[in-house]
């Protein structure tokens, strides 16, 4: 092991400080390190692509009720009665999807089910 490396190594138990990765990719890219760059580059790229397809499903996710897309934050007042799960409503309502099939809207409180009923013709 490089001696430089082992000398900066952690304490078993410390936690990584916050943008550690980035600061590695910003190591890398000027360090010149090729395989090291081409990873920081295509994670950075399958993150924003991760954002972008997120943030396009979660807009045609919505409510039968109010229509309020249940996905997408929104700043709109919630239901007093809506919870959350973790901090966050939209993660109840993923969670609750995903386990149940039905989820409880966090704007208007209904609850419904993820079922695709077609139009009559």
């Amino acid at each position: 092991m490089d001696p430089r490396l082992a000398a900066r190594r952690r304490p078993a138990g410390s936690r990584r400080p916050p943008f550690d990765n980035l600061r590695h990719s910003m190591r890398a890219i000027l360090l010149d390190d090729k395989q090291l760059t081409h990873i920081a580059i295509a994670s950075g790229v399958l993150t924003l692509l991760c954002m972008a397809a997120q943030w396009i499903l979660a807009r045609r996710a919505l409510c039968p009720l109010c229509m309020t897309p249940v996905l997408a934050n929104k700043l709109c007042a919630k239901h007093r009665n809506a919870r959350k799960l973790l901090g966050s409503h939209r993660l109840r309502v993923a969670v609750s999807v995903l386990t149940k099939g039905t989820f409880t809207c966090p704007y208007c409180y209904e609850a419904s089910e993820m079922e695709v009923r077609h139009r009559r013709r």
